[in-house]
């Protein structure tokens, strides 16, 4: 077991507090604090008697949910593992992440998908785990902070996803840096728009339960725009591909009830932040990751445009500084214990750092500006080239909304940019590249534009950059 500080289960210390307050809000139901933590107590005693208790590794693969809801607060009160897997991913990618984690058990829907075999246990359906009526339990929820209690996969956008290995200390940190810069009240709600599988959604379950607040669980199949109507959310994280969605629903602005939509995910097309804040919406851009459990900087309630072009302030419990070649480096409390490899755990830090992989500096005012990624960067012809720099040049085009700048293979320069494009209207790679030509050198103009794919960006929160260099080499 972790030594170190303990703490409670903060549904339970809410519970306590305002046992009639709002916790979860769903289309079936409202659930108070004191009804969400009777649940979780109660599937917690269904995890005892299968065993799956402190240190135990579960795997889930489950719809955005109550369910998985009460099943992530059960699984950490017992001091277990949670490891969400994408509910994305075939059968067999389900199969082979299980096994990649040494998983207990996998918790899922379908009872009828492929056992895992091994070590793993039967497949269990939520079903003959989760109690959503309980009465009252006495027992104690003072755990260890340091305890070990996610296991998240990166995006993989640019490689194979790993397994990231947290602490509840390191969600506990996260969660009370970002409430530090973003103050959530109780009668708040925030919209749960990202999957639990994805950091930046499971960081909303642990925000809004360490300030008594609620999360708002939308229908299957919902828009954003029709969610933030039904939910009535006041707190919202997108990607940039929901934030555009959502202002070309809402074109007469934000409702007043909306107090804050977290931006993050990759970078933000300056157009679309333009967009949204001379409509009103209170954006605050950020920069996260994974391994640092969500929002490293951001920007604070209020900024102006100018400082939501950058990635805002570092958060109270990190640190950042820029290191060789201009790479981000991040050091705190929300840092990862380690990715997992094998049997071990590898310790993600150099000389008491994380490299990120993410080029940026620091301006005079302490807002962090991210370049791009380290391992996006190309040289044509002898010169480097950073796409993100090529891709915010198209943006600045008035009818571009989304520019993804690749790297194809060239006989003469080694690689050459391509980019896909999204536009108001039709292309207009000539104009574009004339455009272009008043702020880039010649030698990094696109050698061909394309309309960018649906399929590469909507839906995904992260851009699908291998299968648009594939389509690129293709063209």
């Amino acid at each position: 077991m972790a030594a170190g500080p303990r703490a409670p289960c903060p549904i339970r210390r809410q519970a306590q507090a305002r046992p009639d307050a709002l916790a979860l809000w769903t289309p079936d139901r409202r659930w108070a604090y004191a009804e969400l933590d009777a649940a979780v107590a109660a599937t917690g005693r269904r995890l005892r008697e299968r065993g799956w208790t402190d240190g135990t590794r579960v795997a889930l693969r489950l719809p955005r949910g109550p369910s998985l809801v009460v099943l992530l607060w059960a699984l950490w009160r017992e001091g277990a593992v949670a490891a969400p897997i994408s509910t994305r991913l075939p059968d067999a990618e389900v199969r082979r992440a299980t096994e990649r984690l040494q998983a207990r058990c996998l918790i899922a829907r379908d009872r009828g998908a492929p056992t895992t075999g091994g070590s793993v246990e039967e497949i269990e359906p939520p079903e003959s785990l989760v109690v959503r009526e309980a009465g009252e339990d006495s027992a104690s929820t003072l755990r260890p902070i340091h305890r070990r209690a996610t296991i998240l996969f990166t995006s993989g956008s640019t490689g194979r996803p790993a397994p990231v290995l947290h602490s509840w200390a390191n969600h506990l940190y996260s969660a009370k840096g970002a409430n530090a810069n973003m103050p959530l009240r109780a009668e708040d709600r925030w919209l749960l728009s990202l999957p639990l599988y994805h950091v930046g959604g499971l960081a909303i379950l642990v925000r809004c339960a360490l300030a008594g607040a609620a999360v708002a669980v939308p229908g299957r199949d919902v828009s954003v725009s029709e969610a933030l109507g039904e939910t009535g959310a006041s707190h919202l994280s997108l990607v940039a591909t929901q934030l555009r969605r959502l202002l070309d629903a809402q074109e007469e602005g934000a409702p007043g009830r909306v107090r804050a939509v977290l931006v993050g995910g990759g970078p933000i097309p300056s157009g679309l932040l333009r967009r949204g804040y001379n409509q009103g919406w209170p954006l605050h851009t950020s920069y996260g990751s994974t391994e640092m459990a969500s929002q490293i900087t951001t920007t604070p309630p209020g900024a102006p445009l100018a400082d939501l072009q950058t990635a805002g302030r570092r958060l109270p419990h990190r640190r950042v500084r820029i290191g060789e070649r201009g790479q981000i480096l991040v050091a705190g409390p929300s840092l990862c214990v380690g990715v997992i490899e094998g049997d071990a755990v590898e310790d993600p830090r150099v000389d008491g750092w994380y490299p990120t992989g993410d080029v940026g500096h620091v301006d005079a005012q302490g807002r962090l500006h991210v370049q791009g990624r380290v391992d996006r960067q190309f040289v044509s012809g002898g010169e480097n080239i950073q796409p993100e720099e090529i891709e915010a040049a198209l943006e600045q085009i008035d009818d571009v909304e989304r520019a993804v700048v690749v790297a194809v293979s060239h006989e003469a320069y080694g690689h050459r940019p391509v980019a896909f494009v999204r536009s108001r209207g039709s292309l207009r790679p000539e104009a574009w590249r004339q455009a272009l030509s008043a702020s880039l050198p010649k030698f990094k103009l696109p050698d061909a534009m394309y309309a960018l794919p649906e399929a590469a960006v909507d839906d995904r929160l992260k851009v699908d950059h291998r299968a648009l260099r594939q389509r690129a080499q293709e063209e």
